[in-house]
């Protein structure tokens, strides 16, 4: 048997149309075609991917022309048809969800003149979707100086209140002078109700006679429920040391309510044994989420 070659490429490129029995090109074929031979369910293998399926399969050794895979998408309401050459041994299902259990794929091998082998159906389930965070809004939370403090405070210039003053000239300095005290030195916040999701801002020194040195390099985000006991919820480096320079983090989600946080500095700039900043805000964050394996269905 031959067949015309430029007619088998026309079929291989049919990947991914939704309708297979109107997009199917003719045969040139010579003699006669014989009977193809079903794919073994065995030789099909299935992966749940993130909101997606994989399905690799071992094509039968009998000759056949192209395979036929239909499934019903159950997100989009239809079924959908995808054709693959002979050669095609994998094919990756995307946009699917696991909350729909078993997918169903049935698969049919065809000869040159468009007759199909018996039906072979694999059951295969997708990972769960991923969902989206976004970020709706966030307000600054006001701070009184009563409600900060700090285990290395300078005694000589730099008191923490002037982290919250409105001014860009004051500073806030961790202490420098003799004896000094090993890093980390730390923010901490003490609030008066529960904080959940959270963006921290920070401004750096804006003395520009000063050095770059003494800027937060690496700070561990810390929350707590009892104002003793923290725990590290994120860690923010590559930080700016420029004079002046301007941070504001991503949003935070600790999955947990807090009522203190701590600003924890382990590295500065220059590695010095001290750290200062001109001002320091806290924010409330609103996020949305978006999970595609819960959000009703039309």
């Amino acid at each position: 048997m031959k067949l015309n070659l430029k007619y088998i490429i026309a079929v291989s490129v049919l990947v991914g149309m939704t309708g297979c029995d109107d997009k199917i090109e003719p045969f040139e074929t010579a003699g006669s075609t014989p009977t193809p031979v079903a794919i073994s369910a065995s030789t099909v293998q299935s992966e749940a991917l993130p909101g997606e399926i994989k399905l690799t399969w071992t094509a039968p050794q009998e000759d056949f022309a192209y395979m036929q895979i239909r499934y019903n998408d159950p997100l989009q309401k239809k079924e959908i048809c995808k054709l693959v050459s002979k050669h095609t041994t994998e094919m990756l299902i995307e946009d699917t969800r696991a909350r729909f259990g078993d997918y169903s794929f049935f698969f049919q091998t065809f000869n040159a003149a468009h007759q199909g082998s018996e039906v072979t159906e694999i059951k295969a389930k997708s990972g769960a979707a991923p969902s989206t965070i976004t970020e709706k809004s966030r307000t600054e939370k006001k701070l009184e100086a009563d409600q900060l403090s700090t285990n290395a405070q300078e005694p000589s210039e730099g008191p923490i209140k002037n982290l919250i003053d409105g001014k860009g000239n004051t500073f806030f300095h961790t202490r420098w002078s003799s004896p000094q005290i090993e890093l980390p030195h730390y923010i901490q916040v003490d609030f008066k109700e529960a904080h959940e999701d959270f963006a921290i801002y920070y401004q750096n020194r804006t003395d520009n006679t000063w050095t770059s040195e003494g800027r937060p390099s690496v700070v561990e985000l810390q929350i707590s429920s009892d104002g003793k006991t923290f725990e590290t919820v994120a860690t923010l480096s590559g930080l700016p040391s420029a004079h002046s320079t301007e941070y504001t983090s991503d949003f935070i989600m600790p999955g947990k309510t807090f009522t203190s946080f701590r600003f924890n500095v382990i590295a500065t700039s220059g590695n010095t044994k001290y750290f200062n900043l001109a001002q320091f805000k806290f924010y409330d964050v609103e996020v949305e989420i978006y999970d595609p394996e819960t959000v009703p269905l039309d």
